[in-house]
C-alpha cells in the first residue's frame, strides 16, 4: 500500500483550498468523486479518450482519470461544480447555452463538454469551426450528433463577448464620469 503524499495532498478545488490524506497514486477523478463528493465529473472510459472526466487544471483542460495526486499537488482545479452564473443558483453562460441549444441528451458527457468549452472560449472568445473541432478532440458524445453542442459553443461565445462589452462600456462610463467629476 502506498504512503500518503507527505502528510497531506493540497490543491485549490473550485476556489477553495482542500487538504486530504491520499496516496500519491490516487487518481484525481477519485479524489473529486469519492473524497470531495464532486460527482459532476464522470468516469467512463478511464483511459483518457472520452472526456467525461474533463476538468480544468490551472485553466487547461485535462482528463482527471489520467492524473495522479502527485501530478496535481498544489494546482488549481475547476470542476463542473465550480462553474456558475453571477448570482447564486444561476447557470454559467456556457451551461445556459447548452440548455438553450439542446447541447445534451443523456447528459453524461455534458460536464466534460462544458469544461472543454470553457477552456476553448477562454483562449478563443469567438472560435472558428476548426478551433471548436480541435477544442473538442478529446470529448465524445454518443447521443447528440454534435449539432446542439456546436450551436451551444457559438452561442456561449456570443453571450460571453456581449457580457464583456457591457462590462467594458460600464467601466468606460465610470472612467468618463470620474474625469468629468475631477
Amino acid at each position: 500500500m502506498s504512503k500518503p503524499l507527505g502528510n497531506y495532498w493540497t490543491a485549490v478545488i473550485n476556489g477553495e483550498e482542500q487538504q486530504l490524506q491520499v496516496t500519491p497514486t490516487t487518481r484525481l477523478v477519485d479524489i473529486l468523486r469519492t473524497h470531495l463528493n464532486l460527482t459532476g465529473t464522470k468516469v467512463s472510459c478511464e483511459v483518457g479518450r472520452c472526456g467525461a472526466c474533463m476538468v480544468l487544471m490551472d485553466g487547461d483542460p485535462v482528463n482527471s482519470c489520467l492524473l495522479m495526486a502527485y501530478q496535481c499537488q498544489g494546482r488549481e482545479i475547476t470542476t463542473i461544480e465550480g462553474l456558475s452564473g453571477n448570482q447564486e443558483g444561476d447557470l454559467h453562460p456556457i451551461q445556459q447555452a447548452f440548455v438553450e441549444e439542446g447541447g445534451f441528451q443523456c447528459g453524461y458527457c455534458t460536464p466534460g463538454m462544458v469544461i472543454s468549452t470553457k477552456a476553448l472560449l477562454d483562449q478563443h472568445p469567438q472560435p472558428t469551426q476548426e478551433q471548436i473541432e480541435i477544442g473538442f478532440c478529446g470529448n465524445l458524445c454518443r447521443c447528440t450528433g454534435y449539432g446542439g453542442i456546436l450551436r451551444a459553443v457559438k452561442r456561449a461565445g456570443e453571450s460571453l463577448c456581449a457580457a464583456d462589452k457591457i462590462t467594458e462600456n460600464t467601466e468606460k462610463e465610470r472612467n468618463d464620469y470620474d474625469v468629468v467629476e475631477s
